[in-house]
């Protein structure tokens, strides 16, 4: 009798399901239908009565001055120089800013200037997509909340192409499902990762995986199915994309996995300022005082700047010699906030307790021509970030003539520090212990071989200029103005 009575349920369950799915599409083709017409409404005919093609860029940090925003606003210049009848519009939360103060700042730090007006959506709902909001699950919790911003921005300003320039995956499918737009997007850094899975599997403690964590089975286990279950999510909102642009192959490598678009998706390198680097003059070192070793990176957690500080600490202890020049650590970046200057003031704390104070310089938000004085004093150029997606502090370093020391993971392992035209442009390193040996060997290589190193990594920086980022980015987005 149980039996026959889920039978007898079984088929009205189903049809009223099949009626709510129906209803669904009928809802969603119908709010699909309004918003075009909305498109017609708010979008203006050009000069010469033809209708611009509107391309939009979701940056809601767009006034920030990162790498990310260098790729915006030189995404922006090139087409703008390739496609005539383009209107470029950027949706961002900046409304502390005017567009033409956003338009002078990208100008003051990047020396990029665009050829036309760009048109600025500013959205009321950014803050929905900060990471403090989410305590808890904050990976999901931005992604939903970046829906309801690419939602703010969809009803503000409907573009015929739209490409996410910032790594909000979850805006993708709305704007290509309702909006009807063509959908791109440039990938700095995958929302999550296979290694991000794999910390949480080994239960890892890292700056991303409390010890509280890492410390319950349980816990591990239940964080470990939350990540699969966004995986999966993430994966399917980033197969939406018609284009897929990635900065380096590490990240080309997990999109391919989560995403499983490869048919669409190409790496484009992140345009670096390395002509800004190269009248440097790179000669052969004369008579050596003292060997400054040089880190340029924000002062964030992932940067690992302990790991810097404990392995010069060593190199100084036991590993150098006798007759070298003595070395000095420059420990050169940005501080964005509080918790960055209590980071830095722990950094101090830890250069007091092993004791090498007095050769360690910290320089904090230093002006350009500073940075560029500094690596052209500098021996080594210095980065420990395990999985650095890219790396164009790397790049800067390489093209000042620096003889760089990275970590043997992400970007730089991949795509930086690989020989070029048959000679080595650099060195990688893993931990305390092989930091210190390899910046051991450097500072006891002949001058003529480091000047061989530095010559070559300054010759390979060339596949990183605006230039090579222009052709790539054009060739990856062509299919959109088809």
């Amino acid at each position: 009798s149980c039996f026959r009575l889920l039978c007898s349920l079984l088929i009205p369950a189903l049809f009223l399901s099949g009626i709510l799915c129906i209803c669904l599409v009928v809802l969603l083709w119908g709010i699909r239908l309004w918003i075009q017409q909305r498109k017609k409404q708010l979008n203006s005919a050009g000069k010469d009565g033809k209708q611009p093609l509107l391309v939009a860029f979701f940056h809601p940090y767009c006034n920030a001055g990162g790498g990310g925003e260098r790729v915006l606003w030189c995404a922006i210049r090139t087409l703008q120089k390739k496609y005539r009848n383009v209107r470029c519009v950027v949706y961002t939360g900046d409304r502390d800013a005017t567009g033409e103060e956003i338009i002078e700042g990208a100008f003051r730090r990047f020396n990029i200037k665009l050829i036309h007006p760009v048109k600025f959506v500013f959205l009321e709902k950014r803050y929905l997509v900060e990471a403090s909001l989410y305590p808890h699950f904050t990976l999901l919790g931005q992604s939903l909340g970046s829906v309801i911003l690419g939602w703010e921005a969809l009803l503000k300003c409907v573009p015929d192409i739209y490409i996410d320039s910032m790594g909000f995956a979850f805006t993708l499918p709305l704007f290509k499902y309702l909006g009807g737009c063509g959908v791109g997007c440039y990938v700095h850094y995958p929302t999550v990762s296979t290694e991000m899975l794999s910390v949480v599997r080994n239960q890892d403690t890292r700056f991303n995986n409390a010890a509280f964590i890492t410390n319950s089975p349980l816990v591990s286990k239940l964080k470990l199915v939350y990540y699969y279950f966004f995986a999966f999510l993430y994966g399917l909102v980033g197969s939406c994309s018609d284009v897929v642009m990635v900065n380096s192959s590490w990240t080309l490598n997990h999109i391919l996995a989560l995403w499983r678009a490869g048919a669409c998706t190409s790496v484009v390198y992140p345009p670096c300022d390395v002509q800004a680097f190269l009248d440097i003059p790179l000669e052969e070192e004369k008579s050596i005082t003292e060997h400054s070793i040089v880190s340029i990176s924000q002062f964030r957690p992932e940067k690992d700047h302990p790991l810097q500080i404990r392995a010069f600490a060593k190199l100084l202890k036991e590993k150098r010699l006798g007759q070298q020049p003595p070395a000095k650590l420059v420990l050169i970046g940005g501080c964005r906030n509080q918790q960055d200057e209590e980071r830095v003031q722990g950094l101090k704390c830890l250069c007091e307790e092993l004791g090498v104070s007095e050769d360690v310089m910290f320089r904090i938000n230093i002006p350009f021509e500073e940075l560029k004085r500094h690596l052209g004093k500098a021996t080594i150029g210095l980065h420990t970030m395990w999985n650095e997606h890219f790396g164009i502090g790397v790049v800067e370093c390489m093209a000042s003539g620096t003889v760089i020391l990275a970590h043997n993971s992400g970007g730089p392992k991949l795509d930086i520090v690989v020989p070029y035209e048959g000679h080595p442009t650099g060195f990688l390193a893993e931990d305390e212990e092989s930091y210190a040996e390899l910046m051991d060997f450097i500072l006891s290589l002949a001058p003529e071989k480091r000047l061989e190193i530095r010559q070559s990594a300054r010759r390979s920086a060339h596949r990183f200029s605006e230039q090579h980022f222009e052709e790539a980015f054009l060739l990856s987005v062509e299919p959109l103005f088809k």
